[in-house]
């Protein structure tokens, strides 16, 4: 599995205006024929879920270059452009209510496809646990609010997804590519991207978390008043005290704020877990109702009564997509750099829409990309 990216960006309030995104549409629509047509539906597939490409897109599409709005818009022109019927792929989902019809649609489409049932219910667990990942598996403070969900005639798939942190106003956006899909629990990035880098941020999809994963398995397959047990050790007061105090002495002294147990925990929930028995973890987290309170709390008891430490890094390894220029944090892919803006170039020059259209979104493709990589 590539889960080919993050990018952070800015939270901008309102929308594009009606005028723009219907520019938006025509252009979008334009490009994707012609990809569609030279390279085929898997090309798009791929192109879409790397998050430079995306970018470039929504820039020559209309977008400023750092914007919360270049995910929702540029999915929604997209959406709005693509007929399944026409082009042999599809995009559902979207943001807020949209997002929560992406399994109806997935299941209409399906039948459009002629898919099976069972391919149906793939594609639509698919969906579900790309959000559970990112939303649960991964908590970095960012909660999901758009999700689109694309895949085509051949059962191929990418999710563009988005999340806001509330305290920094800033969103983060994930990219999944469902080719040569291995686990969605065990490091399923290819890239991840992003400017903010958080401090403390769980993650049981490192390989770091592998024994985490293990424990919090047996931990609820377990007798769950063994499992209420140890939460209680690391909540109750005076037992909070003990913890703290051996944090406080002598060489031990440390500070560790984000060892913060949950302090409500659904315990019917939790029997009912016990009761089905999961297998793994990926069989655990794909239990409804299993969130974010469920993961943090057999990840911190496993840590702190067992000692099989999860991977507290944030998953975001670089600021720029493709390098920056001066090396850091790493040279500039001028390979992938041009062909991602060769490709949307031809695009636009073979695109059936007004020579106005062409040339302003060609200008704004020149003003992204520098001169020496035209």
């Amino acid at each position: 599995m590539a889960k080919t990216g993050v990018a952070n960006l800015p939270l901008h309030p309102g929308k594009a205006p009606r005028w723009l995104f219907k520019r938006m549409v025509s252009l979008s629509k334009g490009i994707m024929e012609v990809m569609s047509y030279e390279y085929g539906k898997n090309e798009f597939l791929q192109r879409i879920s790397d998050p430079f490409w995306f970018q470039t897109l929504s820039c020559v599409l209309g977008f400023d270059w750092h914007s919360s709005g270049t995910t929702t818009v540029t999915c929604g022109a997209l959406k709005e452009a693509i007929d399944p019927e026409e082009f042999g792929f599809a995009i559902v989902g979207g943001k807020g209510k949209a997002s929560r019809k992406t399994l109806y649609d997935v299941e209409k489409i399906g039948e459009l496809y002629n898919f099976s049932t069972q391919s149906i219910e793939e594609l639509k667990y698919s969906s579900r646990m790309t959000a559970k990942i990112d939303n649960s598996a991964i908590q970095d403070a960012y909660d999901l609010y758009h999700h689109v969900f694309i895949f085509s005639e051949n059962r191929k798939w990418v999710v563009i997804q988005q999340g806001l942190n509330a305290q920094t106003n800033y969103a983060r956006r994930y990219h999944w590519l469902s080719e040569q899909l291995d686990s969605f629990v065990c490091e399923p990035h290819n890239a991840i991207i992003g400017d903010i880098h958080q401090k403390m941020v769980l993650d049981m999809t490192a390989k770091q978390s592998k024994l985490t994963q293990k424990i919090s398995v047996d931990l609820i397959n377990d007798d769950p008043d063994h499992l209420k047990r140890d939460w209680a050790e690391l909540t109750l007061p005076h037992n909070q005290r003990t913890l703290d105090n051996w944090m406080c002495s002598g060489k031990n002294t440390k500070t560790i704020e984000y060892l913060h147990m949950p302090k409500i925990i659904n315990w019917s929930k939790m029997k009912e877990v016990y009761d089905f028995q999961p297998k793994n973890y990926e069989q655990l987290l794909s239990i409804k109702g299993v969130g974010p309170n469920t993961v943090r709390a057999l990840a911190l008891i496993s840590d702190l009564i067992y000692g099989e430490k999860p991977s507290w890094s944030d998953p975001v390894k670089f600021s720029f997509t493709v390098g920056g220029k001066d090396g850091v944090p790493f040279p500039v892919d001028r390979k992938a750099m041009d062909e991602s803006a060769r490709l949307i170039k031809q695009g636009i020059k073979q695109a059936k829409i007004g020579d106005k259209e062409k040339i302003n979104a060609l200008r704004r493709l020149k003003n992204f990309i520098p001169e020496n990589n035209q």
